[in-house]
């Protein structure tokens, strides 16, 4: 089991990079050389695609009960999620989106005491609270002068993040019950049908032959290794870590994220992001610090044993 749960550390670690290069390379797309509702289209098909034809090698049966909750799972982790990210993301920068993704721990622990009753600790709320700040005070001053980000597309990317928070949450252990290219084909399929309406008016009107080299490279790694890869990745991390153990790496997102766009120019690192993302990484902390529901039983079983 441990050496499961190195392998999973590993695999969430790298999808993580490879979520915050994402970032900034997605941004370089849009909206200029791709509709965002375009590149939507692009990850979830070009995921379904990858996956089915992936499936062919992975011989799994997926009961009827459990299809008809990856439906709902797909809602929460692709649909609702993809959409409003990628679609906020075009609205704001690269910095600033990364910085709110980095709110997946804190709403993951607090969805994890509604649903799976996880202690609600001072520790745990004092995290909510500053990494809260944080994110507030960085979607808020989106229309500042040294930020490059706006309020809708921080909402947006908020929205996002929160959707994908409730995924981990609330379809653990059915992740857990298959392999992960079994579950991510069928939830890709679903959320491709799902977000049809969207998509649809911008597949009708594209114009595929305006794509230079350059954007085709591009769209080439959001599908095939920000989208395909990924996802197996994370699926790996979610059979054996715990949704906020797994949601806590998102703090590498920033980080590759700012230097990517640095890099490629589109970005620049600003006071008040610098303030943000202090805020949001010490609720960060102090949340994954708190105690978890089996530490609270072991301390209730060990006092009544002594």
């Amino acid at each position: 089991m441990e050496k499961q749960k190195r392998i999973g550390h590993i695999a969430v670690f790298a999808a993580n990079i490879l979520f915050g290069l994402n970032t900034p390379v997605s941004r370089s797309l849009m909206p200029e050389a791709v509709d965002p509702y375009l590149l939507t289209f692009f990850r979830l098909c070009g995921g379904m695609l990858l996956f089915w034809f992936a499936s062919a090698f992975v011989r799994e049966k997926v009961g009827a009960k459990d299809v008809f909750l990856l439906f709902f799972a797909a809602a929460l982790a692709l649909t609702t999620n993809q959409l409003p990210f990628i679609v906020g993301l075009s609205m704001t920068s690269p910095i600033d989106a990364s910085i709110v993704v980095t709110m997946l721990p804190i709403l993951s622990m607090l969805f994890a005491a509604v649903f799976i009753r996880e202690p609600i600790t001072l520790k745990k709320t004092l995290g909510v609270l500053t990494g809260a700040s944080g994110a507030l005070l960085l979607v808020f001053s989106g229309e500042a002068e040294v930020g490059s980000g706006s309020v809708k597309g921080n909402l947006l990317v908020f929205g996002a993040v929160m959707s994908f928070a409730l995924y981990l949450t609330l379809f653990k252990k059915l992740i857990s019950k298959y392999k992960p290219v079994t579950i991510m084909k069928w939830m890709f399929l679903f959320a491709s049908i799902q977000s049809l309406p969207f998509y649809y008016g911008s597949l009708l009107h594209a114009d595929f032959t305006s794509y230079d080299r350059s954007v085709v490279f591009r769209v080439i790694y959001v599908v095939v290794v920000a989208t395909f890869v990924t996802y197996i990745l994370l699926a790996m991390g979610q059979k054996v870590l715990r949704p906020t153990t797994l949601s806590m790496y998102n703090y590498l997102q920033p980080v590759v994220a700012t230097l990517a766009a640095v890099v490629m120019g589109i970005d620049a690192f600003g006071i008040q992001q610098l303030l943000a993302s202090v805020l949001v990484f010490a609720g960060v902390y102090l949340v994954t610090r708190s105690k978890s529901l089996q530490d609270v039983e072991v301390e209730v079983f060990q006092s009544k044993s002594s």
